[in-house]
């Protein structure tokens, strides 16, 4: 099934190029449903037609393919976002807006066709919509330095004061954020077992009788590969049970 895609940029040119390039891609193919030269001509578009994927520009006339990528994540059926620009630089800002890829101009044939595979995968056209969490991460930029962390090897997210603690089975990362925003955006992923934890799913391994110095007698989970148990509110509790018993 071929992926439909709608192609945001300024320059005619630009645009008539992506569509040939689109055309010779075949696993998976590509359909052009739409062209705009402008964040408020896809506005139309998209909310007259389901796109799989936005292939976009970052500088346009009014707003730029930065500010339109965040305006998709709040549609009801939000299409894949892909990044085509002259402009390496944008790269961190893309994926902070959850881009998919980011390729620069002028694009090559091998370069897109990848990046329409990382499309299919997520959008579950492949027939196997779990493989999704394989390509999902948390960007994480700790003292000049930016990292993926992908969803798959975190074990829990804590909040501790007004920073977020992101724990993998190797090591512990802080990040700057608001655990209330993780939970709406991986709300697959983890599960809340506390007002100030989230945790994997798939880490889940047991829920035990627990002693807390601060809080008394409880509860508590132990999750694959770590030792320190994370306590459970008894307004979670119900919801972490569930999720152990699949």
């Amino acid at each position: 099934m071929a992926l439909r895609v709608l192609i945001v940029d300024d320059e005619p040119l630009a645009r008539t190029r992506l569509r040939t390039l689109l055309g010779d891609c075949h696993a998976p193919a590509a359909l052009v449903c739409g062209e705009a030269g402008n964040a408020s001509e896809a506005m139309v578009l998209l909310q007259r037609e389901r796109f799989d994927l936005a292939l976009l520009d970052i500088h346009m006339p009014g707003s730029d393919g930065l500010v339109l990528a965040n305006t998709l994540r709040a549609l009801p059926a939000p299409p894949a976002v892909v990044f085509v620009t002259a402009y390496a630089q944008h790269a961190l800002q893309a994926f902070d807006v959850e881009a998919i890829d980011y390729l620069t101009k002028p694009v090559r044939l091998q370069r897109l066709q990848h990046a329409l595979q990382k499309v299919e995968r997520l959008r579950g056209l492949a027939g196997q919509p779990a493989e999704a969490d394989a390509e999902a991460f948390i960007l994480i930029q700790d003292r000049g330095r930016t990292e993926r962390v992908p969803l798959a090897q975190i074990l829990y997210l804590k909040a501790e004061l007004k920073y977020v603690t992101v724990r993998t089975l190797a090591r512990s990362y802080i990040l700057d954020g608001a655990l209330n925003e993780l939970e709406t955006r991986h709300r697959q992923h983890f599960v809340r077992v506390h007002r100030n934890a989230l945790v994997a799913r798939k880490a889940l391994r047991a829920l035990e009788k627990h002693h807390d110095p601060e809080e008394g007698e409880g509860w508590a989970v132990r999750l694959h590969g770590l030792d320190e148990p994370l306590a459970v509110s008894r307004r979670q509790l119900a919801a972490v049970r569930e999720v152990l018993a699949g």
